[in-house]
């Protein structure tokens, strides 16, 4: 039986999208995720825990790297290995790399300048147990970081194809991005991290709304109320 979704949303010093991230999922749900510091080491049992964009710690020494650390991960982990579902955007997305939940690494953009722009995307997987939607289909939806360049030797680029580890490609790749990847899953696809700002395109004020559609397929996948 769907029910009202129980999702968390962590939040750690230096994190500002937090709010777009909330605003995004009660416009869909109607039902307001709890904001849970980074401090916190008891989760409870959540439908979504979420990991936002920002620059956690300052991202000072490499980013997501002391968010990896922060307490709330201990229990982020224990969860993952259960199959609770994880969402991790932007710097959300550099600490689970960081945390080894997701594979790979995020490097400075190729321009070495900050990007801030609008990109469209495609759905590249088939079979997705996190985000159910049609392979092939585009959105476009905001980027907004400097170290989005999104790196993986060879045999991690083969691991990822092989096991339909890639969940979105860019069409027009803004960061050099290796194989124009914007961002992946786990191998049992229950955590999915991607470098653009899905919740930012969500509202009517927003430039498109093509947003929804992911978070309505998490959610739909989870078996919650959309």
């Amino acid at each position: 039986m769907p029910h009202s979704p129980k999702i968390k949303i962590l939040v750690f010093p230096g994190s500002n999208r937090e709010k777009d991230m909330a605003d995004a999922f009660e416009r869909i749900t109607g039902t307001r995720p709890e904001l849970v510091w980074h401090k916190q080491t008891d989760l409870g049992n959540p439908d979504l825990i979420v990991l936002p964009g920002g620059f956690a710690h300052g991202d000072y020494l490499r980013c997501g790297a002391m968010a990896a650390l922060s307490p709330v991960m201990a229990p982020v982990k224990e969860l993952a290995a259960k199959g609770t579902p994880i969402f991790g955007v932007c710097n959300g997305f550099q600490t689970l790399i960081e945390a080894k939940l997701l594979p790979g690494a995020l490097l400075r953009n190729a321009s070495l300048k900050f990007v801030c722009k609008h990109v469209t995307l495609t759905y590249e997987a088939n079979d997705n147990n996190l985000y159910p939607l049609t392979n092939g289909d585009m959105i476009r939806v905001p980027v907004a970081h400097g170290d989005g360049n999104y790196f993986i030797d060879p045999d991690g680029l083969e691991h990822l194809k092989d096991n339909d580890q890639i969940a979105f490609r860019y069409v027009d790749n803004p960061n050099g991005s290796i194989d124009d990847i914007a961002g992946i899953t786990n191998v049992n696809k229950t955590i999915l991290g991607m470098m653009p700002h899905p919740e930012d395109s969500t509202d009517p004020i927003h430039e498109t709304q093509d947003g929804t559609a992911l978070f309505k397929g998490i959610l739909n996948a989870l078996d919650v109320t959309a």
